[in-house]
């Protein structure tokens, strides 16, 4: 049943709503250099998925790319880090 009537007037008083907007989930490429073999995969995805907030993440060693899914965008200082620590380097974003 419609709050309106047929005059085309509502019968309600004023109504708010609200939409909850989630926040979206980002992915981002990048460019690792330094990955060789089915180890460094491992290396850099261990350490790309230990950051706060990723949610996946996928390691090309052979074009050098770095998938990252999260719930929000990725620091890329904290990813860098990151991946330094693992004894790569990241070289920006693909």
């Amino acid at each position: 049943m419609s709050c309106c009537s047929t005059e085309g007037t509502c019968s309600t008083a004023t109504a708010t709503a609200t939409v909850a907007v989630e926040n979206a989930p980002t992915t981002t490429v990048y460019t690792v250099a330094g990955m060789t073999c089915g180890h460094c995969e491992q290396a850099v995805g261990k350490a790309v998925a230990a950051l706060p907030g990723v949610t996946a993440v996928s390691v090309d060693v052979k074009g050098g790319l770095v998938t990252v899914s999260a719930e929000t965008a990725i620091d890329d200082e904290a990813l860098r880090a990151a991946i330094d620590d693992a004894g790569y380097e990241l070289t920006g974003r693909a």
